[in-house]
């Protein structure tokens, strides 16, 4: 048990500081893409991921999840799902490198078409280095692919940035993303210990299917859903529109990177242990969701607080635009982590039926808003993402809910707690701010120190459960640390 614990704490710490630095990698070298190219170049880049984000998930059809919820799993399971991976992503790069021609004219716009062909090739790059990273993700070895998508975010960064200081253009952004595939695969296999076996078996994937398949399906709506999107925007907007919203829509990312990603990434493997005793599972989740609660809060609040400060001086004003749609998106960026958190539920203990139920019915509330959309734009989308937001968490709440015999009081308490500090917090930065005059910089400096205060200091007097246990956390990995 306490190893365990030792571990699922430690794979967090690493996942968590590994996609800060990753991420925070990345962020630089966007901000010099982003002062090197157009808007409009963005765009374009945007359009066409839109189709390889949503065909990526034929590549796995949810076996990879399978080969980590599966409590025993044999090499010829590994194997197959790697020569599987492999075949898929060959045919799904010969259909979109055909159907270049057919998404350019689907936009109206003739420049996809060699863009299209030669970003076809990521999905093969993809699929070369899936089960690797799955076995380590069983393994909870986070160390590893954490230095590996460093290194390799960063080198592919160089790549890119180089290219658009020689004036390079959007081709800079697609040399950016394969070469980011190509060093991370290159790096993998070098370090694995792991290699396919000559071996492949149909029965050994059809263990896999019943689980894999459902959470497939999961996997397939969620990547339509998540992207319709900039697949409307695309075709109703000129592509610089795309661009200014993809760009406040990668900071909201931000939220979920940072907040869920590690913890999700982490949780699900280490619920997928304990999944038959249910009093540690219930803690496991419960602890869970205060952290998780005040992280994305603070990180939301914080956001919102910085938006203009954090487009301009970081990109120009020329992404001005972007503002109004990322505040606007910060207030439905709660969902996501949380659900994600709620979700896990349901996966991890095999429940790939109601997973799917679930996410069928969340994808309603979001067909409603893209109708929205298309008829009245992307303010208004972006407006009823707050309202499919709340019902969207509080469908998960049910599920979760039942799954594992708790009531919806013990997962709404933490969320709104944390909701009211962070508004009040953000209204007494506010407050604070209005009674200086200062420049841009010290204005974005002192909003986040305040309302970083603000939060911590509710947190402290009223004495909130995410507080003891962001508190209890950071004392465990200090003494951890200590001690070893």
């Amino acid at each position: 048990m306490d190893d365990l614990k030792s571990k699922g704490i430690s794979a967090f710490i690493w996942d968590f500081f590994g996609k800060l630095s990753t991420q925070g990698m990345g962020f630089i070298v966007t901000i010099f893409l982003a002062r090197l190219l157009d808007p409009s170049d963005f765009g374009l880049i945007a359009m066409i991921m839109v189709v390889i984000g949503i065909a990526q998930v034929f590549t796995d059809i949810g076996l990879g999840g399978a080969l980590i919820q599966r409590k025993k799993v044999l090499p010829i399971h590994y194997s197959s799902v790697f020569y599987f991976n492999i075949s898929i992503a060959c045919i799904l790069t010969a259909i979109t490198y055909f159907s270049a021609e057919f998404i350019a004219t689907f936009y109206n716009n003739e420049e996809l078409i060699p863009l299209t062909q030669v970003i076809s090739i990521l999905f093969i790059i993809s699929a070369l280095s899936s089960v690797q990273a799955i076995r380590l993700r069983k393994q909870l070895n986070y160390a590893l692919l954490t230095k590996v998508r460093f290194i390799s975010s960063m080198l592919s960064g160089i790549v890119g940035v180089t290219l658009a200081f020689y004036g390079v253009g959007v081709w800079s952004l697609v040399a950016q993303v394969i070469s980011q595939g190509i060093f991370y695969n290159v790096m993998l296999w070098k370090v694995t210990v792991w290699f396919p076996s000559l071996n492949f078996s149909f029965k050994a994937l059809k263990q896999l299917w019943g689980f894999g398949f459902r959470m497939f399906l999961s996997g397939l709506l969620d990547a339509i859903f998540t992207r319709m999107d900039f697949l409307i925007i695309g075709k109703v907007f000129p592509a610089a529109t795309l661009g200014y919203f993809q760009r406040a829509k990668s900071f909201n990312s931000l939220v979920i990177q940072y907040s869920s990603g590690s913890l999700m990434a982490v949780m699900f493997p280490v619920l997928s242990k304990v999944k038959n005793d249910l009093p540690r599972f219930q803690n496991i989740i419960l602890k869970s969701l205060n952290i998780l609660c005040l992280v994305v809060f603070l990180l939301l609040g914080g956001l919102y607080l910085t938006a203009e400060e954090l487009i301009v001086f970081l990109f120009s004003e020329k992404w001005l635009p972007s503002v109004k749609y990322m505040e606007l998106l910060i207030l439905s960026g709660f969902s996501y982590p949380i659900s994600a958190l709620l979700v896990n539920v349901l996966s991890s203990r095999g429940n790939s039926k109601a997973f799917l139920k679930l996410e069928i019915i969340k994808k309603l509330f979001h067909s409603v808003n893209f109708v929205n959309a298309y008829y009245y734009g992307i303010e208004s989308y972006l407006i009823g993402l707050i309202v499919v937001a709340v019902l969207g968490v509080s469908a998960n709440i049910l599920f979760a809910g039942k799954e594992i015999n708790l009531n919806s009081s013990s997962f709404i308490k933490p969320i709104v707690t944390q909701m009211i500090v962070s508004i009040l917090a953000v209204t007494l930065t506010l407050q604070l701010i209005e009674l200086v005059t200062v420049g841009m910089l010290v204005g974005f400096i002192l909003k986040a120190v305040a309302f970083l205060f603000f939060v911590f200091l509710v947190n402290f007097l009223i004495n909130t459960k995410s507080y003891i246990e962001i508190r209890e956390l950071i004392l465990s990995f200090l003494n951890r640390k200590k001690y070893h």
